[in-house]
């Protein structure tokens, strides 16, 4: 099963994307994580990718094209995979076409995750990050042990730039005048299976397992 995941920022589709993996036993591709990872490394790609993502900007199609397509030539994809975060635009899109022509491989549907974008707001601000170890928490949904201290590994928690509001909105809006208009992109392929993200987390991850036809 090769399928992505759409949603806007904070629409859940990172964690229906790893569930959704286990379950499948395939891989998910999480073009956020392997951003991210640069950026913690540093690298020239990394400096670049992170003003952007402050900026609550798009990272350049170059980087990201390039890092997807090296992924999904890894032997692990044959049998299926999740792309979580990637394609974002029309030009990204046809470019995975391209991608997925060369690989000799085809999608077999597009979740699309609506969700409000108030709720989005309160899910995203309220993330918390350990600067060690990584580990994610939320004040209200999932609050760590200690306010401010990982449960994990006992670092220091802190809210990331690319998680103000002030960001999150222009994300939003980013979202909206270029990602949204994938959904019809891949409805004229007949692709697009929308779920509603508003739901438990469980629920969620039914619907989406019905809607692929894997439950």
């Amino acid at each position: 099963m090769k399928m992505i995941f759409l949603g806007p920022p904070g629409s859940g589709k990172g964690t229906q994307a790893k569930m959704i993996s286990e379950k499948l036993g395939i891989p998910q591709i999480s073009t956020g994580d392997m951003l991210r990872s640069a950026v913690r490394e540093g690298t020239p790609m990394g400096r670049k990718a992170k003003a952007m993502m402050d900026a609550g900007a798009l990272v350049a199609d170059e980087v990201v094209v390039g890092i997807v397509q090296e992924r999904l030539a890894m032997a692990d994809c044959n049998p299926g995979f999740i792309l979580d975060g990637f394609p974002r635009t029309v030009p990204q899109a046809d470019a995975l076409q391209t991608c997925l022509q060369n690989l000799g491989k085809d999608l077999d549907a597009v979740i699309s995750l609506e969700v409000d974008s108030d709720a989005v707001v309160e899910r995203i601000t309220g993330r918390r990050t350990c600067r060690d170890c990584g580990k994610m928490f939320h004040v209200r949904f999932d609050p760590p042990s200690q306010e401010g201290i990982c449960d994990s590994c006992g670092g220091e928690l802190y809210l990331r730039d690319d998680d103000q509001e002030m960001t999150i909105r222009k994300r939003l809006e980013v979202y909206a005048e270029q990602t949204a208009p994938l959904i019809d992109y891949y409805q004229q392929a007949d692709l697009v299976r929308t779920v509603d993200g508003m739901q438990e987390i469980s629920k969620v991850q039914d619907q989406i397992l019905v809607a692929v036809g894997s439950k």
